[in-house]
């Protein structure tokens, strides 16, 4: 399989998001099938698996842990802090280089490793001046608990201002044809300074798939449910632009998954997709877009269909927005 920088790594065009073998996306599965999709995402050539404290609250972690820890070097793993549950039981963002040292202690344990290859602050908590959180990051790559860190929701300048303190390997922020906020500045400014940029919900939540239309079957503590776009007076405008787009699939042989990671895929060579799912048809179909080339009349014609403009509704609501450091369109 053809590979892509990941830092200094070399992995699988596409990556592994764990996070749904957890939490966020309908009823995560048990341990035991969990374990079946990891261990059948290795064996399809997946080299790079993405992980969090905060994805499951620990659970996610415990699961990679638990299920590979015998095939540790056959994947890039990537895991995130400064986003957790707290003693309260509640989600909290905390930057500071303790509460990180001891994050990273915790999730080595959970993964059942030595060393996490590539570790993320997982949101920038501006409470502190983020030189703080990545010096901290800085100094458990000097303790060799860290092979790379990386940020996840930042803008341009904040990338500057940490990259100055240390080199960031990657930066991960949603990125798909729905979501369009890193083509501002923040994926020129990975280009510009040798960072990978990792694209995150790169099926837009399952809603590029085509497979998902009735948003009121949702589990209630479905994520989807909360977001702007999944909900009434949003999402049947956003339903409207899935016809065409089906199209543009059909004349290219592809699913409509399959061809929202070839949109990403061609975007650049330095964006390296994650996309995550709970079932084994889905990680194949989702290589199979390693195959699907798109020329750039097709690239444009998808461009036109599905973006800032079209697109109805925010990604976030009005509580979680503040979380996020990215520029906005």
């Amino acid at each position: 399989m053809q590979t892509r920088k990941l830092g200094p790594f070399d992995v699988s065009p596409l990556g592994f998001g764990c996070m749904s073998l957890s939490h966020a996306y309908g009823t995560p599965p048990s341990p035991d099938d969990a374990a079946k999709v990891l261990h059948a995402a290795l064996d399809a050539g997946y080299t790079h698996l993405d992980s969090a404290a905060l994805y499951g609250f620990g659970a996610n972690e415990t699961l990679l842990g638990n299920a590979l820890s015998g095939r540790r070097r056959e994947f890039v793993l990537t895991s995130k802090c400064g986003m957790f549950r707290n003693a309260q039981g509640q989600r909290e963002i905390d930057g500071r280089p303790e509460v990180i040292a001891r994050t990273c202690d915790d999730s080595l344990s959970r993964l059942k490793t030595d060393v996490i290859d590539l570790y993320y602050l997982h949101r920038w908590d501006k409470r502190l001046p983020v030189e703080e959180s990545i010096g901290a990051l800085s100094r458990l790559v000097e303790a060799g608990k860290v092979r790379a860190i990386g940020m996840s929701e930042v803008s341009a300048a904040t990338i500057r201002r940490a990259h100055a303190v240390h080199p960031l390997a990657a930066v991960q922020t949603e990125y798909s044809l729905w979501t369009r906020n890193a083509e501002v500045a923040v994926l020129d400014t990975c280009r510009e300074l040798g960072i990978t940029f990792v694209a995150f919900s790169p099926l837009a939540r399952g809603f590029l798939t085509g497979e998902l239309r009735d948003v009121s079957a949702l589990p209630p503590k479905d994520i989807r449910l909360n977001m702007p776009r999944f909900q009434p007076g949003h999402w049947e405008k956003n339903l409207d632009l899935l016809p065409a787009y089906a199209e543009v699939a059909r004349e290219q042989g592809c699913t409509m998954g399959q061809l929202a990671l070839a949109w990403l895929l061609a975007r650049a060579p330095h964006v390296v997709p994650i996309p995550g799912t709970t079932r084994l048809d889905h990680l194949r179909e989702n290589l199979g877009a390693l195959d699907v080339r798109l020329s750039p009349a097709t690239v444009d014609r998808l461009d036109g269909l599905i973006n800032t403009r079209t697109v109805s509704g925010p990604r976030y609501n009005a509580a979680i927005l503040p979380e996020i450091d990215t520029e906005e369109v």
